[in-house]
């Protein structure tokens, strides 16, 4: 039996244990809240409040948190400083969410909360769950979600029962035609794999983003289980089906980690995280929980996925990134994990005039808008501990002197005070020297539509170097470099004067003006650093690159209100029209 004073110790413990569990489940039904307005958003086809909901999603964490240590300081008063009491608070907590699903999500909460309080430097195992130690606890069957079709003769009937179970309140512009489109498609698409659809498995909760909402499912077949993905947009005339997606990899990019996040109300959250990796076993967990919208918890899962294979591999060194020297950051990997670790110098390299606010704000800037598949996403750590012997010794010494600001060692143990974790990407000015011919080609014109999808989203990338852009594992590239990034209206598009005959002589600079915001399209060519080949080939397909007035005119037209399209996915998984 407990005395009188483990009694008083524990109850005030169990009170702010409750008090944080009534916090997430507040966090979590304003998260829904907003979530659910995705809905109604692509119904009435609000895009401008889509995106103020997008952005008021992200900012809800840093706000619950804010107001759960301002309950808990109200509450517990001067215990809320005593270590030994929040390790209390962390049994009580533990206790109470034991039996509960998405607990995972629970701990991630707690630890937020106990980290910002503390300002932990790395990992402090009484007062956090210890990231290393928790395990997802998804079902991937996804138990009350997941909903199962068997094959049907007519196979458009099927389809026009699921999507009228998924109806919406502007209706379909055609029901009939739409439900032939996809049933067509996918058969013909499966019988090319010698396969045939035996029933469809789809969840029933609907997936929201930018300008699309997608079903998003499974086909078994007789062989192996396909994913699929039907993706839908809203237009005048009401809801049609537009793109059918069985590809791995196209289901990949579409959850990938240069899109922004899906609005999708999910009941339990790992689960679907569970289902999602049986259809994508290449894309790792953390990513998934990120693009589902659970952001804080995809970076417990990176956290707990880079950390722990650095544990298991002791003898792996980190080592600096491959590719040129950043001028504003230092960038380092574990060889075999593919995740690199970006930090702001102290000092950044002439001609760079930015200073280390102006580069977080770039970074702020990409966080919160429609990323179009093009920029990669940099998650934000603070106070990260590393083994000092980890560090290949150049990498640690130049960390030590370009990096004091940030970077520490502390006996046996490095703290990083601030950095961005990014996917680790081969630099693209690497692959085309050692890709094949065809490869290189590729990945060059896939540059140029890169540069054009993120004008059309309004982002200006600044430095158009290869070097700043990266491939992925599903050849596309995508920008990763933020410092000189900008919203495309804050840029002043100029055609070159006309050569004056007492300028022939002198070097550009002395003769041509240019303020900060100027930007001269036409010059871009000559300093990509391309081969005559790829450099032609890129001229042929994207010319208008290189055409001050293409710039100026998408300026107008966004500035116009018009939404310029960036589909996210390849013309080749559209449905035909007029089935």
């Amino acid at each position: 039996m407990p005395s009188s004073r483990s009694f008083v110790a524990t109850d005030p413990a169990q009170r702010a244990a409750a008090l944080i569990h009534d916090a997430f489940d507040d966090y979590t039904a304003r998260f829904s809240d907003i979530t659910r307005r995705a809905r109604r958003r692509f119904e009435r086809r609000d895009w401008r409040l889509a995106q103020v909901d997008a952005v008021a999603r992200i900012d809800l964490s840093e706000v619950c948190l804010k107001e759960t240590l301002e309950r808990l300081e109200r509450l517990l008063d001067e215990r809320l400083r005593s270590r030994p009491f929040w390790a209390l608070i962390r049994r009580a907590y533990a206790e109470r969410i034991a039996t509960l699903p998405d607990r995972e999500l629970l701990k991630t909460f707690f630890n937020s909360l106990s980290r910002r309080f503390f300002l932990t430097q790395g990992v402090v195992l009484d007062v956090e769950f210890h990231a290393l130690e928790i395990e997802p606890a998804g079902d991937p069957t996804c138990p009350g979600e997941l909903v199962g079709y068997p094959a049907q003769r007519d196979a458009a009937a099927l389809w026009r029962a699921i999507l009228a179970d998924r109806a919406f309140a502007n209706g379909y512009a055609d029901l009939a035609g739409s439900a032939a489109a996809i049933a067509q498609t996918l058969q013909a698409r499966l019988a090319a794999q010698d396969d045939a659809i035996m029933g469809i498995d789809l969840l029933r909760t609907v997936f929201y983003r930018e300008h699309r909402a997608y079903l998003v499912g499974r086909v078994r077949g007789m062989h192996r289980y396909w994913p699929l993905v039907v993706a839908l947009i809203s237009d005048a005339d009401g809801v049609r089906a537009d793109a059918l997606l069985t590809d791995s990899g196209q289901v990949s990019i579409l959850f990938g980690y240069a899109r922004s996040y899906f609005h999708a109300d999910l009941a339990r959250v790992s689960d679907t995280a569970a289902f999602l990796q049986t259809l994508l076993p290449h894309k790792p967990l953390d990513e998934l929980y990120t693009v589902i919208g659970r952001a804080k918890h995809g970076k417990t899962v990176r956290y707990r996925q880079v950390f722990r294979h650095l544990a298991e591999h002791p003898h792996e060194q980190l080592v600096r990134a491959a590719g040129e020297r950043g001028m504003v950051m230092s960038v380092f990997t574990p060889p075999h994990y593919p995740v690199v670790f970006k930090l702001i110098r102290d000092r950044f390299a002439d001609p760079k005039d930015s200073t280390r606010r102006q580069v977080e704000e770039k970074y702020r800037l990409v966080f919160r808008r429609d990323r179009v598949g093009r920029l990669i996403d940099a998650q934000e750590f603070h106070r990260l501990r590393f083994d000092a012997r980890q560090f290949a010794p150049d990498l640690l010494d130049e960390l030590l002197r370009e990096c004091a600001e940030t970077v520490r060692l502390d006996g046996e143990h490095v703290h990083v005070a601030h950095c961005y974790v990014e996917r680790r990407m081969r630099p693209l000015n690497l692959y085309v020297r050692e890709a094949t011919p065809e490869a290189a080609l590729r990945a060059v014109l896939d540059y140029g539509q890169a540069i054009k999808d993120l004008a059309r989203s309004n982002i200006f990338p600044g430095d158009l170097l290869l070097k700043n852009f990266g491939i992925s594992r599903n050849d596309r590239a995508v920008f990763y470099d933020y410092d000189e990034l900008c919203l495309l209206e804050q840029c002043r598009f100029r055609a070159i004067p006309v050569l004056r005959e007492e300028n022939e002589t002198r070097p550009l600079d002395e003769w041509l003006y240019a303020a900060r915001d100027d930007v001269f399209p036409e010059l871009f060519p000559s300093f990509l650093g391309l081969p005559a080949p790829l450099r032609a080939a890129l001229l042929r397909e994207h010319g208008e690159l290189f055409d001050p007035a293409w710039w100026r005119e998408i300026q107008a037209r966004l500035r116009a209100g018009e939404y310029l399209d960036v589909p996210p996915y390849p013309a080749s998984a559209r449905l035909p029209k007029g089935v």
